[in-house]
């Protein structure tokens, strides 16, 4: 499966570079193209991507404006002319950093270095997978919460709540180690939202239906969710 991305640059002739290389990687499929990281922003906050093309010296917000912004930050490639951020680009762990013009061997490098760091997050994930439950911490005990109990769990900035059939958790963590965490019957369709398939009772164009809750499904999640489906 390709992995969504999107590039983030303020230079016209950067973005035109970055998105045909994209296009022509079998391995990536480009979502957006932002001139700025507020653009940049308002797309992240809609779909869930898997890795931003970045730059760092915008106007306005800064790359790493941008990457203090997000509550879950996917991978990050940084784009810059510059060689000076690379102590900055540690801190925030980013994937690989580039320096611009990108020629298209160091740019499939990046992508082998992107496609590796998802195959190890991948690898989790299915370990994860073999389980049935989750221990949440709550009132200094952990709690035993079977996967079959889950309907959705929603991102609530730095915490998650995870509703499940007769109560609602809320727990310090992320909604991607989550996804990491979970067994297969689950699906992020938003930003915000992680489901259990199982729990669906209906779906309408951009909206799905868990117990009584109306969850939004964005444009990204939406082939990957009818591909999990058992549609006739």
């Amino acid at each position: 499966m390709a992995l969504k991305c999107i590039v983030v640059d303020d230079e016209m002739m950067s973005r035109k570079s970055l998105q045909r290389l994209c296009e022509q990687h079998e391995s990536l499929r480009l979502v957006a193209v932002c001139e700025d990281a507020t653009q940049a922003l308002k797309l992240l906050a809609d779909d869930d991507i898997d890795l931003i093309w970045l730059d760092v010296e915008m106007p306005g917000l800064s790359g790493f404006d941008l990457l203090e912004r997000l509550t879950t930050t996917p991978q990050v490639v940084l784009t810059t002319t510059k060689t000076e951020y690379a102590f900055d680009a540690f801190q925030y762990q980013v994937t690989d950093y580039l320096k611009k013009p990108v020629s298209q061997p160091r740019f499939k490098l990046a992508v082998e270095k992107v496609l590796e760091t998802e195959a190890r997050s991948r690898n989790v994930h299915t370990q994860a997978g073999d389980q049935k439950a989750i221990y949440i911490k709550a009132d200094g005990r952990y709690i035993r919460v079977s996967y079959d109990s889950i309907l959705y769990i929603e991102n609530a900035g730095d915490y998650v709540k995870i509703v499940t059939t007769n109560q609602t958790f809320v727990a310090y963590t992320t909604m991607k180690s989550l996804e990491e965490k979970l067994g297969a019957q689950f699906l992020r369709v938003h930003r915000s939202y992680i489901i259990h398939l199982d729990k669906i009772v209906d779906i309408e164009e951009s909206n799905l239906v868990v117990a009584t809750k109306v969850i939004p499904i964005s444009r990204a999640n939406k082939a990957e969710l009818m591909n999990r489906l058992n549609l006739l």
